[in-house]
């Protein structure tokens, strides 16, 4: 089995709808990324031999930095009249809890891992750790065929 650990963090905002608390609150949070990827043996890329580069697992860690995370409920920031579409990630569920941020990085790293080696029948174990604070944590274990 081999394994490829890849960390990063991103600075972001977010607000917790219907939430009774001061999550409902736009606030903001220095948020941690662990992907672990592991398979039986890793396909190489031939002109660099080498399986997945790290930084393309940490670029969709980077792609959330300095944004806003939103849910498709929260018409206010889903206003481009009001917010620049750019500063706006649209996340799935209902709210942008933790849970739904790790939802969003893994499907990225599904996309990530298809568009390195399509169609090759290689499995894949995928565990995506996300820090939302310094003591909360989500865990998010995917095993995919691409």
């Amino acid at each position: 089995m081999e394994k490829i650990t890849a960390k990063g963090h991103f600075h972001a905002a977010h607000r917790q709808l219907g939430y009774d608390g001061k999550c409902a609150y736009v606030h903001g949070h220095t948020w941690r990324g662990t992907f672990v990827v592991c398979a039986e043996s890793f396909p190489r890329l031939e002109d660099i031999d080498m399986s997945v580069d790290f930084g393309a697992l940490k670029d969709i860690f980077k792609s959330l930095d300095h944004r806003m995370l939103v849910s498709s409920r929260d018409e206010a920031f889903l206003h481009s009249g009001l917010f620049e579409p750019e500063g706006v990630i649209l996340l799935p569920g209902n709210n942008p809890s933790v849970e739904n941020v790790a939802l969003y990085c893994m499907d990225q790293a599904v996309d990530v891992l298809q568009g390195l080696f399509p169609g090759r029948g290689i499995d894949y174990d995928l565990q995506l750790t996300i820090q939302e604070t310094d003591n909360n944590f989500f865990t998010l274990d995917r095993s995919v065929t691409i």
